[in-house]
């Protein structure tokens, strides 16, 4: 009895590390811009707990991108400004859309000792948007990542109860039977609400081709983060630690929108 006992006690002791997933966040003012006027858009990037809303300090990212059509990334690391969320650190971009295309951002933060899971943790992390209707490209990889999720479905033109479908690769290569954890961000000031803690991080696994697919029950920010090993370690207190390598992707489903009228002619 004293046994079963202590093991409930472990389980409500990191029941909570388990079931809200850590995740690099990148959140634009908006997943696609059609008009001029909406052209100044902002980001927010995290290191966050996206259901329940929670947070976690965010040091100033490795490096901060954009990549726009077949150009190389730019570095934006310089206009980021550090914003306080409570007591927690994250950062605002403030960024002129010029030129129709689709626009990925690309954050790489440092890397973050976890002492629970004793390793370290490096959320490659990336968000689309797309301007003035051209969003060409969004199934290519991105030169120069470390791992990443390959959009196979359009990533600005999903709605809620699409299947979205990604592919996870390592060093250009794929990652078969790889975990991928999906959370919903329910937006600022809110939290979402599960029937239980294992129904706030939704998990699959990549097939053969490196290939996942999840179809999301709600409209807002959907964030995937494929998690594999690293091939190298980081010291850490005379130690080298194991390195934990997610390629997250942030994808925005719409409300499918009620049938109207035409008029008349």
């Amino acid at each position: 009895m004293k046994k079963f006992l202590a093991s409930l006690a472990v389980l409500a002791i990191f029941a909570p590390a388990l079931a809200w997933a850590h995740f690099g966040m990148l959140i634009p003012s908006a997943p696609t811009v059609m008009e001029t006027k909406n052209a100044n858009i902002s980001l927010i990037a995290k290191f966050w707990h996206p259901f329940s809303n929670s947070g976690m300090n965010l040091v100033k990212p490795k490096s901060f991108q954009v990549y726009f059509h077949e150009a190389g990334p730019q570095d934006l690391l310089a206009s980021l400004k550090e914003i306080k969320e409570g007591s927690f650190s994250t950062y605002r971009l403030e960024y002129k859309i010029a030129r129709p295309g689709l626009y990925a951002f690309v954050m790489e933060p440092q890397p973050y000792f976890e002492p629970e899971e004793n390793k370290f943790i490096i959320h490659y992390t990336k968000v689309y948007v797309g301007a003035f209707g051209d969003n060409e490209g969004w199934d290519k990889p991105l030169p120069g990542l470390k791992t990443e999720i390959v959009p196979l479905v359009n990533p600005v033109g999903l709605y809620a109860g699409n299947t979205f479908v990604g592919r996870v690769i390592v060093d250009g290569q794929p990652v078969i039977g790889g975990e991928v954890e999906i959370e919903w961000y329910p937006g600022p000031k809110k939290a979402g609400q599960a029937p239980h803690e294992s129904m706030i991080t939704q998990v699959v696994l990549t097939d053969a081709q490196g290939v996942f697919y999840y179809t999301p029950p709600a409209q807002g920010w959907w964030g995937f983060a494929a998690l594999t090993e690293a091939d190298y370690k980081l010291p850490f207190e005379g130690q080298d630690r194991e390195v934990e390598q997610g390629a997250v992707l942030w994808a925005y489903f719409h409300q499918f929108q009620p049938a109207i009228d035409q008029p008349t002619k």
